[in-house]
C-alpha cells in the first residue's frame, strides 16, 4: 500500500509505502500512518487493503471525508484508490502501483507558486531600482510611467536570466497557465458592454503600451487564441460566464495541441507579457485581484492570508491559487481602494469599509486587528441586475409569490427583507424597487451605495464616517431623519442593523407607505426579536410599545435563505397581522412557505389588505392561489413578549 499526503493548500507531497494489508492514521506516535496536527485525533482512522478496494473506518470525533463524502465517527466506507481521502489538515491519495495523479487544483496552485516567487523576485529587483511609489503616484494618465515600469521589468529579467536554457524546463511547466488566463482575459475584454454590466469599468487593459508589444509576436498569440476558441467550441455557449467556465474546465485537454503551434520565442514573449501585466497590476491596479474582480464567474473574494486568496464561485469556496507577492502589497492595494472613495486606513484605524468602483462592497481591516496580516474581503457587484423574471428562472421565488410581492410594492405595502449574511437580501431589494412606479420621489439609504434604481426621481445618501480628527460623522439613522425632510414617497435603507431601526419604523409610520428595508435574521419569527434589540438600541422602550410600532410599520416579511448548495432561495414571505391589544401578542401569518421543504407554496391565508389589492386590480386571486389553495385555515403565531400577562 503507498499513500500519497500533503497538508491542504500546499504543494509538497510525502511518500508512506508499507507491505501491510491494514495501517492506522493519526497523530499518535504509535500510529503507522503520523499526521502531525491537532485537528487529527490521536488515532483517526483504519484502512484496510480489500482486494482491488480500500476500507476506511473513522476511529476518531474529527472531520474525515472520502470522495467527498463525509465519515461519520465509527463509520465504515469503501472506496477506490482513485479517490482522495481528507482528514483535516492533510489530504490522502491511495494507490497500488502507480504515482498518484495530482489534481487540477493542486497543479494550478503549484504552477501560480512559481508565478510568485518568479514575480517576487523580479519586484524585489524593480524596488532597487525604480521609487515605484513615485510611479504610482503619478498613474493616471501617464504613460511614460507604463513605459519605464515595461523596460526596467525587461532589464531585470535579462539580469536574473529568467530566459536563460537553464529555465527552459520551468517556463514549460508555466507556459499553460499563462496561456490559460491570457484567453479568459481577452475574452472578457472582447466581451459585449451591456453583458458585463457594471464590471465594464474594471475591463480595460488601460496599462498597456503600443510601444512595447511587439507586432509579430501579437499576431501569432492572437491566431493561436483564436484556435483555442474553435476546438473549445465557445462560441456555442450564449454568456460569458459559461465560457469562462469552458476554458476553466477544459482548457488542459487542449494544451497538448496548444503547445505544437507554441515555438521558443513565442513561449519566452507570452510569460513576459505576464510578468509585466502582474507587475503593472501590483504597481498600478488591484494586484492578483484585478483578474478576479473581473470575472463574472467569482461573486466573492476573501482574502485570508496574503498568499491565501480564497473566491466564491456557484455559491461554493475554493482556493484561486492567486497571492500577494507580501503583506506590505497587500497593505498598499487596499489603501489604493480605500482611498479611491476618500476613506482611509492605517494603525489608528485598521478597519475599514468602502466599495469599487464597480460598486463592488469591500471589507479591510490589518493588523494589530488582523493578527496573521492584512485581511480583506470582497462582496462583487453582480454584472448585471437581476430582475424579477432572472428569480423565477432561477428557482429563488416562484411565479405565484412574485406576483404577489408586486402587488404589494405597487399597492405601497410596507417590505422587509430578512436573510442571514450572503443569503441575496440586497439583490431581492433591488429586485422589488424595480416595481416602484416611476412617478415617485425615492430616497435610498446605505452604508456603502449598492442599490440601483433604474427610476428617474431617486435621491441617493450614503453615510460617512469620521475624519482623522474623529469628526464629521454622519450615520444611518442621520441619514434617515434627513430623508423625512426630504419630501420622499418611499424611504429604502439598504440595511438596518443599530439604531436606525426606530427612526425607519416611524417613517413607515408617518406617511411614507411603501418603504422597504432588510435586517439579518434566520427566520421572519427572528426578526421580531432582532427589531426588538435594533430599536432598544436607540431608546429604553417597553417590548409591547416595540411590538404596537412594528404591527402599525410593517405589513409584510420576506424571509430569504441559502440552501446547502449555495442557491438561494425567499422561504417564507409572512404578514405581520396586527397587534391583539387583549392578548399583547403580535399576530404573523404565513401566506407562503415551504412547508414541504422544497417549493414556496401558499398557505392558503387572505392578508387583511387582499381585498385593497384586488379592488385595484393589483392581483388576480384564482392565479394567486391556483388550484394549491388550501382550505385548512393556517396556523397564526405569536410574538408574546416574556413580562406580558397570559
Amino acid at each position: 500500500m503507498k499513500i500519497w499526503y500533503n497538508r491542504v493548500h500546499e504543494s509538497q507531497r510525502w511518500k508512506f509505502e508499507t507491505e501491510a494489508a491494514e495501517i492506522t492514521i493519526g497523530r499518535d506516535p504509535s500510529c503507522d500512518l503520523r499526521l502531525h496536527s491537532p485537528l487529527v485525533s490521536k488515532r483517526q482512522a483504519v484502512v484496510r487493503q480489500d482486494g482491488d478496494r480500500l476500507e476506511l473506518t473513522n476511529l476518531g470525533l474529527n472531520s474525515v471525508s472520502v470522495g467527498g463524502r463525509e465519515v461519520a465517527t465509527g463509520q465504515t466506507v469503501k472506496f477506490a484508490a482513485s479517490e482522495t481521502v481528507h482528514i483535516w489538515p492533510y489530504t490522502l491519495t491511495f494507490e497500488a502501483k502507480t504515482t498518484a495523479p495530482i489534481s487540477e487544483a493542486e497543479l494550478e496552485a503549484h504552477l501560480r507558486s512559481i508565478m510568485a516567487e518568479l514575480e517576487l523576485r523580479i519586484h524585489q529587483q524593480l524596488l532597487q531600482r525604480l521609487d515605484l511609489y513615485n510611479l504610482e503616484e503619478n498613474r493616471l494618465g501617464d504613460r511614460e510611467s507604463i513605459l519605464v515600469l515595461e523596460r526596467n521589468i525587461e532589464d531585470v529579467c535579462r539580469e536574473l536570466n529568467v530566459f536563460g536554457p537553464e529555465n527552459d524546463a520551468l517556463l514549460e511547466e508555466i507556459i499553460g497557465l499563462t496561456l490559460r488566463d491570457l484567453l479568459i482575459n481577452q475574452l472578457i475584454l472582447d466581451a459585449d458592454i451591456r453583458e458585463l454590466g457594471s464590471l465594464a469599468q474594471l475591463t480595460r487593459n488601460e496599462y498597456d503600451v503600443p510601444e512595447t508589444l511587439v507586432p509579430e509576436r501579437e499576431a501569432e498569440l492572437r491566431n493561436l487564441l483564436q484556435l483555442v476558441y474553435q476546438k473549445l467550441k465557445l462560441d456555442e455557449l450564449p454568456d460569458l460566464s459559461r465560457r469562462i467556465r469552458r476554458v476553466e474546465l477544459h482548457f488542459s485537454k487542449v494544451l497538448p495541441m496548444v503547445r505544437l503551434h507554441l515555438h521558443q520565442e513565442l513561449k519566452k514573449y507570452v510569460i513576459l507579457r505576464t510578468l509585466k501585466k502582474d507587475l503593472k497590476d501590483t504597481v498600478f491596479g488591484f494586484g492578483p485581484l484585478q483578474d478576479l474582480l473581473r470575472a463574472p464567474t467569482i461573486t466573492e473574494i476573501m482574502v485570508v492570508t496574503s498568499d491565501r486568496i480564497y473566491v466564491e464561485r456557484d455559491g461554493v469556496l475554493e482556493l484561486s491559487g492567486r497571492r500577494f507577492l507580501s503583506d506590505k502589497v497587500t497593505e498598499a492595494i487596499i489603501e489604493r481602494i480605500v482611498a479611491g472613495v476618500g476613506r482611509r486606513i492605517d494603525k489608528s484605524q485598521p478597519l475599514v469599509d468602502a466599495r469599487l468602483p464597480d460598486g463592488s462592497r469591500v471589507n479591510a481591516i490589518i493588523p494589530p486587528l488582523a493578527v496573521k496580516g492584512p485581511c480583506l474581503t470582497i462582496r462583487k457587484f453582480p454584472a448585471f441586475r437581476f430582475s424579477m423574471d432572472d428569480l423565477i428562472e432561477l428557482g429563488t421565488i416562484t411565479p405565484a409569490a412574485a406576483l404577489f410581492l408586486r402587488a404589494c410594492v405597487v399597492g405601497r405595502k410596507n417590505v422587509l427583507v430578512s436573510g442571514g449574511t450572503g443569503t441575496g437580501k440586497t439583490t431581492l431589494l433591488n429586485v422589488l424597487s424595480a416595481f416602484i412606479p416611476h412617478k415617485e420621489r425615492i430616497v435610498t439609504i446605505e452604508d456603502t451605495t449598492e442599490l440601483q434604481l433604474h427610476q428617474d426621481h431617486v435621491v441617493t445618501l450614503e453615510a460617512k464616517p469620521p475624519n482623522v480628527e474623529g469628526a464629521g460623522e454622519y450615520t444611518i439613522r442621520d441619514l434617515v431623519r434627513n430623508a423625512l425632510r426630504m419630501r420622499p414617497d418611499r424611504i429604502i435603507v439598504g440595511e438596518c442593523r443599530g439604531p436606525e431601526a426606530l427612526d425607519m419604523l416611524q417613517a413607515m409610520n408617518t406617511g411614507h407607505d411603501g418603504s422597504m428595508t432588510t435586517v439579518h435574521a434566520n427566520s421572519t419569527d427572528d426578526v421580531i426579536k432582532r427589531l426588538e434589540v435594533l430599536v432598544l438600541m436607540a431608546v429604553e422602550l417597553p417590548v409591547v410599545a416595540i411590538h404596537r410600532q412594528i404591527a402599525s410599520a410593517i405589513d409584510i416579511i420576506v424571509q430569504i435563505d441559502r440552501t446547502e448548495g449555495g442557491r438561494r432561495v425567499v422561504s417564507q414571505i409572512t404578514e405581520v397581522a396586527g397587534f391583539d391589544p387583549d392578548t399583547q401578542e403580535l399576530t404573523m401569518v404565513d401566506i407562503f412557505n415551504r412547508r414541504n421543504g422544497t417549493t414556496l407554496t401558499p398557505t392558503g391565508y387572505l392578508p387583511t389588505f387582499i381585498e385593497d389589492l384586488i379592488e385595484r386590480d393589483l392581483l388576480q386571486l384564482d392565479f394567486f392561489y391556483g388550484p394549491q389553495r388550501s382550505q385548512r385555515a393556517p396556523q397564526t403565531r405569536s410574538s408574546r413578549p416574556a413580562d406580558a400577562p397570559a
